[in-house]
């Protein structure tokens, strides 16, 4: 019995929508403009403990559409689920909330982000693949060079 409460475990528990916001604060005079607009992506990645074994990882994705210097939309949404991890050295329970929980978590933001795009009247945002792995190896790369805990852009 005790051998079997070693096991390892790593399980999605739940995968929810925790925040959306849409914004179209010129509309809808800029909607009459003729002008491509200009669009800034921003991702960011969370992890917390929130219970023994069990983890919260989100991912954000911020983005802005401007013409000029006029706000077209903002499109910020937050997809998040709760992972029960347990039995795993303490270094490999980083590697799998930084990279594996938001690998997971990525296609449902996208799709969200896309979704609310073309309801609001506009062209589907289709945001890039993301490497993970990379982006938590730069993490560590910045962590062991004393940067701190970078965020991520």
């Amino acid at each position: 019995m005790a051998e079997q409460d070693q096991t390892p475990v790593f399980q999605l528990q739940r995968m929810y929508l925790k925040d959306l916001s849409l914004e179209q604060p010129n509309s809808p005079q800029i909607l009459l403009e003729q002008q491509q607009p200009q669009v800034d992506i921003q991702l960011g990645m969370q992890a917390e403990s929130i219970a023994d074994g069990m983890f919260e990882v989100s991912v954000t994705a911020t983005v802005t559409t401007k013409v000029g210097d006029r706000t077209l939309f903002l499109v910020e949404a937050k997809q998040a689920g709760i992972f029960e991890i347990r039995n795993l050295p303490s270094e490999q329970v980083q590697g799998v909330l930084g990279v594996v929980c938001p690998q997971m978590i990525y296609p449902y933001l996208r799709a969200i982000v896309s979704d609310v795009c073309t309801r609001a009247g506009f062209p589907p945002i289709l945001l890039a693949e993301v490497n993970f792995q990379a982006m938590f190896e730069a993490q560590q790369q910045a962590q062991a060079n004393g940067g701190g805990e970078p965020s991520i852009n």
